[in-house]
């Protein structure tokens, strides 16, 4: 690694860089504390969709400007296949935050599952350049996308 990446990591990390975005499987890690988020992740963690977003539902209610929130929120309604919900709380988690990396990647994992390539790929072009350092939100999209063209010649 160039001094000046170890540099500019060590900045970032002193600086609080990490950010609440979302990771990869699982619903990914936030920075929040919140107990209903922490609550909802271990749900997540769980595979418990419907538990997870009965947590979410009232949480998002009174935190309306919550994007990691409505992430997970439509990280458990992807899982259960309810894509329409799932659209709908990852773009109002961008709409809160455009630069939620965890929505990025999540919202084009549900485009690729509705078959809706180009959207997903719109979506990795926004990682890369939220993603100026490596980031796993990247990494994990840019798999997906490749995986799914192999499956889909």
């Amino acid at each position: 690694m160039s001094k000046i990446r170890v540099f500019l990591l060590a900045a970032c990390l002193l600086a609080g860089g990490a950010q609440a975005s979302g990771g990869g499987g699982g619903g990914g890690t936030t920075v929040t504390e919140e107990p209903e988020i922490v609550a909802a992740q271990a749900a997540i963690n769980k595979s418990d969709w419907q538990g997870a977003i009965g947590i979410l539902m009232p949480y998002v209610a009174s935190h309306p400007r919550s994007a990691d929130g409505f992430n997970l929120l439509g990280y458990a309604s992807r899982k259960q296949g309810k894509l329409d919900n799932a659209f709908r709380y990852y773009e109002q988690a961008l709409a809160i935050d455009p630069k939620h990396r965890g929505a990025h990647e999540y919202i084009g994992e549900a485009y690729l599952m509705a078959g809706d390539l180009a959207h997903a790929e719109q979506h990795l072009a926004a990682l890369d350049k939220l993603c100026w350092l490596p980031c796993e939100e990247y990494d994990d999209l840019k798999a997906a996308i490749a995986d799914y063209r192999a499956k889909h010649p």
